[in-house]
């Protein structure tokens, strides 16, 4: 079986994971500092926080900035349930902007006109949560014009694009934004098995997830009152969870970071060759061309009377393939809670019915490759 995407472990890796079975730490310890230190070197940001996945990291971003009941969180509907999610958790309303039909991001114009029609300063959102789809980065530039203008929070679900690039700065620094989340599940750039990762410049927010990721406990070693008499001392100020990240998912994740650009590198050969190999009737995400996206997914869309024979006969022949994503307010607790009208969101609904995410992945093959494209391109008349 051709999977749609998998994760690359080499000897190295395995070796760093051995390593700290046989050390004092398994559980959070100096492995998971150091690879938050190397996280903030690589992508240009001042703080991280390493967390147990990237759904805990938005919620706790969330919490972080603030978000509660009666306020809004906007974000694209074409994205993992836990872009929107994360602000359920929080109790506040939610709501979602169209996507642009060619980047499959959040489309800014339908925001702009969103935005400017709210008469009610109070539906205003809080946060607004931009997606960078299968890696490909949002204008961030822009977004952060209207950020000022509207006074709201951006936190940034870049689950599939730790290595993306927005011109020549890191999704991640943080430059346009006020937080930014990864993910490093198996399929995406880098893996620590499961885990995700906070990214910010505000001091402030830092020690607030920093806090929350371990229940919301406090040790302040360099206090006067307790460095003596109470040494063990630890004191529980607010109410937080278990996001822990371990020093094993650490040590795969320092390992698998020396790797991310080559891993980045072979995805985007791997886009170009499928760009040009196959059939023109065929529609590919636009990436602007000064940006660089990682290829988390790579989708092409096709005509939906053909779409699902496509994936039925790659299936077939052992291929794997995968739909990202089905729209947010399609899933049942949705519908029951909010019951979004879907006219809304006509560039969502069309991508829905065409989309396919066909294998990308570092160990693909030439051959497989051409194998997957020779099959796609048997459904058109002007196969290459």
């Amino acid at each position: 079986m051709i999977p749609y995407s998998r994760q690359f472990i080499d000897n190295q890796d395995k070796k760093n994971i051995l390593k700290v079975l046989s050390s004092d730490f398994l559980t959070t310890g100096p492995l998971v500092s150091k690879f938050e230190n190397n996280l903030t070197k690589k992508f240009k940001c001042k703080y991280a926080v390493v967390v147990n996945s990237a759904t805990s990291a938005l919620h706790l971003s969330c919490l972080a900035l603030g978000l509660k009941k009666k306020d809004y969180l906007w974000t694209s509907p074409i994205s993992f349930v836990a872009s929107s999610n994360c602000g359920l958790l929080c109790g506040s309303n939610i709501d979602f902007i169209d996507i642009d039909e060619k980047t499959y991001n959040i489309s800014l114009e339908n925001l702009k006109k969103k935005l400017s029609s709210i008469k009610n300063k109070s539906k205003i959102p809080k946060i607004i949560v931009p997606v960078h789809m299968a890696g490909n980065p949002v204008d961030l530039i822009e977004l952060h014009k209207l950020a000022k203008k509207y006074r709201f929070k951006i936190l940034e679900d870049a689950s599939h694009a730790s290595g993306s690039k927005l011109g020549k700065s890191f999704i991640g620094s943080c430059k346009h934004s006020d937080v930014s989340v990864y993910s490093f599940h198996p399929v995406k750039t880098i893996t620590t098995g499961e885990g995700g990762a906070i990214l910010t410049n505000s001091k402030t927010l830092y020690k607030k997830v920093k806090i929350l990721r371990n229940q919301g406990i406090e040790r302040k070693k360099t206090s006067k009152k307790y460095s003596n008499s109470k040494p063990w001392h630890y004191d529980l100020n607010s109410l937080g969870f278990n996001y822990r990240m371990t020093d094993i998912q650490a040590a795969l994740g320092i390992s698998q970071l020396k790797k991310i650009d080559k891993f980045i590198l072979k995805r985007n050969q791997i886009a170009d060759y499928y760009k040009k190999k196959l059939s023109k009737k065929i529609n590919f995400q636009h990436v602007k061309k000064n940006d660089k996206s990682t290829y988390h997914l790579f989708i092409i869309t096709v005509d939906k009377k053909v779409r699902n024979k496509i994936i039925k006969k790659l299936l077939q022949l052992k291929i794997n393939t995968n739909i990202h994503y089905i729209p947010i307010y399609r899933h049942k607790y949705y519908v029951r809670k909010f019951n979004f009208d879907y006219k809304n969101f006509q560039n969502s609904e069309r991508y829905y019915k065409e989309a396919i995410s066909i294998p990308i992945y570092y160990s693909l093959t030439r051959t497989q490759q051409n194998k997957i494209i020779n099959i796609i391109n048997s459904f058109f008349y002007d196969s290459k």
